[in-house]
C-alpha cells in the first residue's frame, strides 16, 4: 500500500508538471497569435497604442487558458505517460502487481480537481477580464456600436408586471435603442400588458422610454384599454427588475458572465423573453469541464502506455492526439446543435465528455486486461 501511494504521488507530480508546462506553452502560443491579430486590426486606427493592444491581449489570457485546458491535459498526459513508459517506470510498476487503475487514480483526480478550480475560481476572473477586453475592443477596434447595434437597434423583451393583480407580464418593443452613457434610450415604444392567462389588459404607446433605476420612464405615453378611449398623453413609470448592464449582457457572449452569476441571469433572461440557450449551454459546459479534464487524462494514458519494445509508439501517440481533436470537433458540433434547439442543452454539453470517457475506459481495459 505504501509503495502504491508513493508511486501515485510521484506520477501525479510528473503529470502536474507536464500539464502545467503544456498549458503555459499552448496559452502563450494562442495569445501570441491573438496579439498579432489585434496588432493587424489596430494598423488602421492611429489612436490605438501598442499598450492598449497588449492590455486587450493580456485580459483575454485567462479565457484562452480556460478554452485550451482540456487539450493541455491531453497533451501533457501523453507526454508524461510516454516518458514514464519509455523509462520503464510504469512497466516495472505493473510488473510488481500495481494495476494501471491504481496509479491512474491520482492523476485523474488531479485533473478533475483542476477542472473544478477552473470552473469555480478561474471562470469568474476570466469572465470579468474578458468583458473588459470586449469593452475595449468595441470602443477602439470595432466599427460597430456594441451588441445593441449588432442587433439592429431594436429591442424585444418580456418582464413581470408588478402593477397587475394577480401579477402578469409586460411585453416591450422599441423600434430604436441606443446607449447614452449609463442610460438606455428607446424610441417608438409599445408596451403590451397581459394578465396571467395572457389576456390583453392594456397597451401603452410612447414616443420615448428611458431605463432608469428600477423602472422605465415612458414619455408622451398613451394607455389604451379594450373597449375604452385612449387616455391623454402623460408620463408613465413602469417598474422593472432589468438594468442597462443586464440588457447589454443579454446580447453579449455568455463567456463574459461569471459561473456563479449564470443561474440567476438565465432565470432573468427567461422572464424577460430573451433566449437563454447559449447561456444554459455555457453553464452546462462549465459544469462538465471537470469530467472532460478527467476524461482527457484517461485518454492520454490509454494512448501512451504502450511499451516501446512492442513498436507502434508514434502511431499510438498520434492516435491519441487525433482522438482529442475528434472529441473537440464532436463537442463543437454538439454545441451548435444544442444552440439550434435540436438537442437538449444538457445532452449537448455532457455527451462529448461522456463518450470520450467510455472510449478511454474501453481502451484502458483492452490495454490492461485485453
Amino acid at each position: 500500500m505504501t509503495a502504491a501511494v508513493t508511486l501515485s504521488l510521484y506520477i501525479v507530480r510528473q503529470f502536474a508538471l507536464s500539464v502545467g508546462g503544456m498549458l503555459l506553452a499552448l496559452a502563450g502560443l494562442v495569445a501570441m497569435f491573438d496579439f498579432i491579430e489585434l496588432l493587424r486590426r489596430s494598423t488602421s486606427r492611429p489612436d490605438v497604442s501598442f499598450g492598449l493592444v497588449s492590455q486587450i491581449a493580456a485580459l483575454r489570457l485567462p479565457y484562452v487558458a480556460m478554452q485550451i485546458l482540456p487539450f493541455a491535459v491531453l497533451l501533457g498526459g501523453i507526454l508524461c505517460f510516454w516518458r514514464l513508459t519509455r523509462s520503464s517506470e510504469l512497466i516495472v510498476a505493473r510488473a510488481s502487481g500495481i494495476s494501471a487503475w491504481e496509479f491512474l487514480t491520482a492523476p485523474t483526480f488531479f485533473a478533475v480537481l483542476l477542472g473544478v478550480i477552473a470552473t469555480v475560481l478561474v471562470s469568474p476572473v476570466s469572465s470579468v477580464m474578458l468583458a473588459r477586453a470586449e469593452a475595449l475592443d468595441n470602443a477602439y477596434l470595432r466599427a460597430g456600436g456594441g451588441p445593441l447595434a449588432l442587433n439592429g437597434g431594436q429591442l424585444w423583451l418580456r418582464q413581470s408586471d408588478r402593477q397587475t393583480t394577480p401579477r402578469g407580464i409586460a411585453i416591450i418593443h422599441a423600434q430604436r435603442v441606443e446607449l447614452r452613457g449609463k442610460q438606455l434610450i428607446a424610441q417608438q415604444v409599445s408596451v403590451f400588458r397581459l394578465d396571467e392567462t395572457d389576456r390583453l389588459l392594456s397597451r401603452i404607446e410612447a414616443t420615448r422610454a428611458t431605463l432608469g433605476n428600477g423602472n422605465w420612464v415612458l414619455e408622451d405615453a398613451r394607455a389604451i384599454r379594450p373597449d375604452q378611449l385612449p387616455e391623454p398623453a402623460r408620463l408613465i413609470n413602469l417598474p422593472t427588475d432589468l438594468t442597462v448592464s443586464r440588457v447589454q449582457e443579454s446580447f453579449a457572449s455568455p463567456d463574459t458572465l461569471s459561473f456563479w452569476a449564470l443561474p440567476g441571469f438565465i432565470s432573468l433572461l427567461d422572464r424577460s423573453g430573451f433566449s437563454s440557450i447559449r447561456h444554459r449551454l455555457h453553464f452546462q459546459a462549465l459544469l462538465a469541464l471537470p469530467l472532460l479534464a478527467g476524461t482527457m487524462t484517461l485518454v492520454s494514458a490509454g494512448f501512451s502506455m504502450r511499451p516501446a519494445r512492442r513498436g507502434g509508439v508514434a502511431k499510438m501517440i498520434g492516435s491519441g492526439v487525433a482522438a482529442g481533436f475528434v472529441l473537440f470537433v464532436v463537442s463543437k458540433i454538439a454545441e451548435e446543435i444544442g444552440q439550434s434547439g435540436a438537442l437538449p442543452v444538457a445532452l449537448a454539453a455532457w455527451a462529448p465528455a461522456a463518450s470520450g470517457l467510455m472510449l478511454a475506459v474501453a481502451l484502458l481495459l483492452h490495454t490492461e486486461d485485453g
